[in-house]
């Protein structure tokens, strides 16, 4: 095992920083748990399990420079889906400036998979700008591009239909494949990176465990669930947003382009999960019960 790091790891008490945080803990690293929520249920798991809650807020540069010193490596993530892509840009960013500032020795930041390709989609878009922020600084980085969550598929506005109707679906057609990947596959891959920082720095690696038709995912369900699901396409214009329709569209027409084999064979220690796996590892009892109450609020 390569030798314990302090890192700083933005959006620690959301799902892909925290599965990140969690992944370098039982590494071993020293985790600085960065958050605007400190006394939050997330955060509070955290510093149960090792980490140290450092409150800062993306927007406000200064509020970096403490938390920043004395780091090995800092993990940069961030969303469009609060403020819009524009902050989303600048925030991650300054993150990253702050980083360099602070002449940090290694800088992994999250994309998206497909970011690269011009895809129009604007969070893809605004992350391929971060990426070549990035790069304009000349700070030894690794790009990690992820492709689709499966956990999307237990997200607050897939659940009710699970649970109500047996339902799950999208406008993308049912026998197109879509490439996903487990938030513990991130969180492992990103401690695997920061762990070997020599090997991984200057390299940008799109992520995928499993590549599956809205058929299979419905099969895939109903083994695991406790009932027959259907697949269902829903309209484009039922969306939620004109990015996530652009989304949509791209992954129905295009998709995402990741070799999964030769990415697996490269890094088969990372324990990926197909959907299987992933689906055969949920609680869906516990799940489809609060799928169940949102359905009802």
């Amino acid at each position: 095992m390569s030798k314990s790091k302090t890192v700083l790891v933005a959006g620690a008490t959301g799902n892909q920083g925290g599965a990140v945080a969690k992944a370098l803990l039982d590494r071993g690293d020293h985790v600085r748990a960065l958050t605007r929520s400190p006394d939050g249920p997330t955060a509070k798991r955290l510093r149960k399990a090792g980490a140290d809650i450092i409150t800062a807020d993306l927007e406000q540069p200064a509020s970096l420079r403490g938390p920043i010193e004395g780091i090995d490596a800092v993990f940069v993530v961030s969303t469009p889906f609060e403020t819009g892509v524009e902050a989303e840009v600048r925030q991650a960013s300054n993150l990253i400036d702050a980083a360099v500032a602070a002449d940090v020795a290694h800088v992994v930041y999250s994309s998206v998979a497909s970011a690269d390709r011009g895809t129009g989609v604007p969070h893809f878009e605004s992350k391929w700008a971060v990426e070549e922020h990035l790069r304009s600084t000349g700070a030894p980085s690794t790009i990690i591009a992820p492709t689709a969550f499966m956990e999307m598929l237990v997200s607050p506005w897939s659940l009710p239909g699970l649970a109500a109707g047996g339902q799950v679906g999208s406008p993308i057609p049912a026998h197109v494949a879509t490439q996903r990947i487990a938030m513990a596959d991130i969180g492992a891959f990103a401690a695997l990176v920061i762990g070997d920082s020599d090997h991984f720095v200057g390299q940008r690696i799109e992520l995928a465990g499993d590549e599956s038709t809205g058929t299979a995912l419905a099969a895939c369900l109903s083994r695991h669930v406790g009932r027959d699901v259907a697949y269902v396409e829903t309209p484009i214009n039922q969306a939620g947003s004109e990015d996530l329709e652009l989304m949509l569209r791209y992954l129905a027409e295009v998709g995402y382009a990741v070799d999964i084999m030769a990415l697996h064979a490269s890094y088969p220690e990372i324990g990926w999960h197909d959907l299987e796996s992933w689906a055969k590892a949920q609680d869906w009892k516990l799940l489809l019960d609060g799928g169940k109450i949102g359905a009802r609020s």
